[in-house]
């Protein structure tokens, strides 16, 4: 099981827990929540991110990116451990178990629901595979704070009772600046190997001064945002406990606009997935009360 663990980069999974909490907190401050829909869309969501890690995982090797230089944890198929055919066997596996996860919330929702949960399949897909990966020409960012902020917050909330509420949109905004920061650090850590490998990511493309720039107005606009949200009265209220996280913000900021070594760089990466974790949860319970 470790090179499908390895495969599957339990750390970054985080990115598709956060809109869920944040979307079931709004379905309880709305007095709409469903226990259930809760837990399908948790286990559908992060299916969908184990998918995106093992096609990239397999698509990265046969473009030659995951090389002897790169710095990070290790890659499966590039690595050895399992073979691309193995890799994108278990993707279509996961796959398969995502779409019922999906069934079933349309069929306690909307199929609208399904719409969003195919676009979410076909965009990971060609996250870094297929004749256009996106991921290699700039365009990381965009699908992840697309899915993982404006769909995973909206779509987390809706499956609860159809509804599509001003305050998931407006919450879905900063978690998805959050959640992007995870690529943003992921990418910045790997700049110097992307560009030999003419992997053009965002950070490939701002260079290093503009990625951290990036990254810094990512990580304080969420919580500007947050709490123009609650102080304007578009939120609740309780939604500024998010703000309590604020010095976890302090040290990745830091270390990502200063440093450019890879060990720290992947400190400054743990930093930024414990900030969105905390971050999502206080959102959650604020908007819950």
């Amino acid at each position: 099981m470790k090179p499908w663990l390895v495969a599957a980069r339990p750390p970054t999974l985080l990115a598709s827990v956060a809109p869920v909490l944040v979307g079931g907190g709004l379905a309880t401050g709305d007095g709409a929540f469903r226990w259930d829909a809760l837990i399908v869309t948790l286990v559908t969501a992060v299916l969908i991110n184990v998918a995106v890690n093992f096609a990239n995982d397999a698509s990265d090797a046969r473009r030659g990116v995951d090389g002897p230089q790169r710095i990070g944890p290790p890659r499966a198929v590039a690595s050895g451990t399992l073979t691309a055919r193995q890799v994108w066997a278990g993707t279509l596996f996961v796959l398969t178990l995502a779409s019922a996860g999906g069934v079933y919330l349309a069929w306690i929702s909307s199929w609208w629901i399904l719409c969003a949960g195919v676009a979410a399949i076909v965009a990971a897909l060609a996250y870094t595979g297929g004749p256009w990966p996106y991921g290699y020409h700039g365009l990381g960012e965009v699908f992840v704070f697309t899915f993982f902020g404006l769909t995973g917050v909206v779509g987390s909330r809706f499956v609860h009772d159809a509804t599509l509420t001003t305050e998931a949109w407006l919450l879905a905004i900063p978690v998805g600046f959050l959640v992007t920061t995870i690529l943003v650090v992921n990418n910045i850590r790997d700049l110097d190997t992307d560009r030999t490998a003419n992997k053009r990511t965002l950070a490939v493309i701002l260079g290093r001064p503009g990625t951290r720039i990036l990254y810094a107005t990512l990580v304080f606009g969420s919580f500007a945002l947050i709490a123009a949200y609650a102080a304007f009265g578009l939120t609740p209220r309780w939604t500024l406990l998010a703000l309590m996280a604020l010095s976890l913000a302090i040290p990745p900021v830091g270390i990502v606009t200063s440093q450019e070594t890879g060990p720290i760089l992947i400190k400054a990466l743990k930093m930024n997935v414990l900030l969105v974790l905390v971050v999502s949860v206080l959102l959650g319970i604020g908007a819950a009360v």
